[in-house]
């Protein structure tokens, strides 16, 4: 039964998943994304509940796989953006690219280091230590909605700080 219902949905509706994805997270491996959203119909069967249309329970799991997308490429953004030249090939660590991977290095910490106290300690452990929003609230006594918008303005400084001194650095 449940496999029958959940094939019957996908070939009803995954275009339209689809098409939906594209539009909310834009370029990517949408099709993945449809995977997800059908997969999480299967765990999440038990749960529905056949007074709503079975799209617009998959649409709403569609919009938190979206939803999650984001945040995923949110923070591997954030992580590129806060290791400079790390993510040159393993491979070849000649000694100038060590020297160089501690110079950048050290220039984000310096960076970071200028930032005004809040906006350092969210920095550190929203990114750095990977923390979620709620244990950084617990931990700098905030509520989660100050936690999320001075992230925000942090890593806005921070970005704006970074470029400033990679157009001086030319």
């Amino acid at each position: 039964m449940l496999n029958t219902t959940i094939s019957e949905w996908f070939f009803k509706y995954n275009k339209d998943i689809y098409h939906f994805l594209m539009y909310y997270v834009g370029s990517g491996d949408i099709e993945d994304l449809v995977q997800e959203v059908f997969i999480r119909a299967i765990k999440g069967f038990d749960s529905y509940q056949a007074k709503s249309s079975p799209k617009t329970w998959l649409f709403s799991i569609a919009r938190n796989v979206g939803i999650d997308e984001i945040r995923k490429r949110k923070r591997n953004r954030v992580k590129s953006m806060l290791t400079f030249g790390e993510n040159e090939p393993k491979e070849e660590k000649t000694p100038e690219k060590m020297l160089r991977l501690n110079e950048d290095k050290r220039i984000l910490y310096q960076l970071i280091q200028s930032l005004k106290s809040n906006y350092r300690d969210v920095i550190i452990l929203r990114s750095i230590k990977e923390l979620s929003v709620t244990e950084t609230a617990d931990i700098l006594n905030w509520n989660e909605n100050k936690v999320r918008i001075t992230y925000h303005r942090a890593l806005k400084t921070l970005e704006m700080k970074k470029e400033e001194f990679l157009y001086e650095r030319e």
